[in-house]
């Protein structure tokens, strides 16, 4: 019989230790494989994290082969949230128009897996996972940044102008960069854009988001410590068709 691959065991942590294999294999992807940092990263240790982990639910995916985490997910429910005071990509934009809506909110982030599971079924099941997060706390709209390698918006000017033109969050749930660090993606002319270039330069994850009918807030975010230019993406569950819940929850 042909080898089907690795299995997977989704939870989230429930332990310091769980939560350092998570911030281990952050530091892993994030400082060492992309060069960012943080005023709390401990290089000493090898772990990324930040003032927000305890606050937040960690989805981590085990390799059942090795008992090695090899994928997480970050996830702050919109009552935790409220415990803190803020969500984490407050700092970048104002989420006013999600916070005032009235309906159950999701923050995502720091989401990685480890090279070697990359292209593999490890984020399916992460998805498997939090679809299933998702339907046990009733949550309506997902959200969080994601973020394309490098601050030089000059050569991000394709992808960033693509989710402008194409992907644009509608009004009532258009989060805005916020205005001392606001980025303009309309770098390109909707007539100028070259959308196969453009996809190829787009991050999977961002792609993910989109193929299930994601959109993208007004405005970037160049995030100097982490290497990175951040987009905002936004999911509403309502808005999803057949097909999109079919991929999402995993069918």
């Amino acid at each position: 019989m042909p080898d089907a691959g690795p299995s997977f065991t989704i939870r989230l942590a429930d332990s310091a230790e769980d939560l350092r294999a998570a911030q281990r294999l952050r530091y892993d992807v994030f400082v060492r494989e992309l060069g960012g940092g943080g005023e709390m990263v401990d290089h000493d240790a090898g772990l990324e994290q930040d003032k927000f982990d305890p606050y937040f639910d960690h989805m981590l995916a085990y390799d059942d082969t090795t008992g090695e985490v090899v994928g997480v997910y970050r996830l702050l429910p919109g009552d935790r949230a409220a415990e803190l005071g803020q969500y984490y990509s407050e700092d970048e934009y104002d989420l006013t128009v999600l916070k005032q809506s009235g309906r159950k909110l999701l923050e995502l982030g720091r989401s990685c897996l480890h090279p070697d599971y990359r292209g593999g079924t490890a984020m399916y099941h992460l998805w498997n996972g939090l679809a299933g997060y998702v339907a046990e706390r009733q949550i309506e709209i997902l959200f969080g940044v994601a973020s394309f390698h490098g601050t030089d918006v000059t050569e991000l000017a394709q992808p960033l102008s693509m989710l402008h033109h194409n992907h644009l969050a509608p009004s009532d749930l258009r989060v805005r960069a916020q205005p001392d660090v606001f980025q303009s993606m309309n770098l390109v002319e909707p007539e100028a854009l070259d959308r196969r270039a453009a996809m190829i330069q787009v991050p999977a994850l961002i792609k993910a988001y989109l193929r299930l009918g994601g959109f993208v807030g007004k405005g970037a975010f160049i995030d100097q410590a982490f290497n990175t230019t951040d987009v905002c993406l936004i999911l509403d569950t309502a808005r999803m068709n057949d097909r999109q819940k079919r991929i999402y929850g995993g069918a």
